[in-house]
């Protein structure tokens, strides 16, 4: 038996949890530069609140993997690199690939028509000058499928790992922006294209692959940013 100590808890946000979401968001979306550095006084003041809703957000996000603490409770973005892009693709693609999977199989008619909406909202996007529209857009349209799959379990994951992909996010927005226009997105939209055909034919392992190379597609293009931000030579062996 729980003691009366524990009183109701409120279900309005609170400002701490404003932060940490906004914060969140920005991070996802690669709002940040890889390295850049996260001071509790300049979030304050963006913000407008006081340190302590910030510090708090940040630890928060230091247990997520999210932001790299220090000592004073400060935080900066993690860097990129080859290896930790490859690390959390490879689980990107066992995950969201088994998730797509299960969307084929439970994936209801409503769920299919805000999906192909999301679809023709991110090629709408790719038109237009506002790369961060264009991504959140291109979110929308994963999570959507992800949500279908029914499995709270796969979808917390895959949140917890496009957190962790937020500066190859910023990287990727980057090399976007002053080419949006161009056809740069055609090859991404061909792959949802698929995957929607093969969710619309309940094809789970159709899905699952063209799901995998949509991931594998974006992360061969950021295998040589990130060579260029490290000063590597980019990849020319074809693999």
């Amino acid at each position: 038996m729980l003691d009366n100590s524990l009183g109701p808890v409120s279900s309005r946000i609170t400002i701490g949890d404003r932060v940490y979401l906004q914060l969140r968001d920005a991070l996802i979306t690669g709002r940040f530069d890889p390295g850049q550095a996260l001071t509790i006084a300049a979030l304050a003041k963006s913000f407008q609140t006081s340190p302590m809703p910030v510090r708090e957000a940040l630890r928060r996000l230091g247990a997520e993997n999210a932001v790299e603490m220090a000592s004073n409770g400060s935080a900066c973005v993690p860097t990129v690199s080859v290896e930790r892009l490859d690390d959390i693709c490879r689980a990107r693609v066992a995950i969201e690939g088994l998730a797509t999977q299960l969307a084929a199989e439970t994936v209801q008619p409503h769920e299919m028509e805000a999906i192909e909406q999301s679809m023709a909202e991110h090629e709408a996007a790719s038109t237009k000058a506002d790369v961060y529209d264009m991504l959140l857009r291109n979110r929308d349209f994963h999570f959507r499928i992800y949500s279908a799959s029914r499995s709270q379990v796969l979808a917390q994951l895959i949140d917890s790992l496009w957190l962790r992909y937020g500066p190859y996010m910023r990287m990727l927005s980057s090399y976007i922006a002053p080419r949006m226009g161009t056809g740069l997105h055609k090859p991404f939209a061909n792959h949802h294209h698929a995957i929607v055909a093969a969710l619309r034919q309940r094809d789970g392992a159709a899905a699952r692959e063209h799901m995998i190379a949509d991931i594998t597609g974006t992360q061969v293009l950021l295998q040589d940013l990130c060579r260029a931000e490290t000063g590597l030579s980019p990849d020319i062996s074809g693999k």
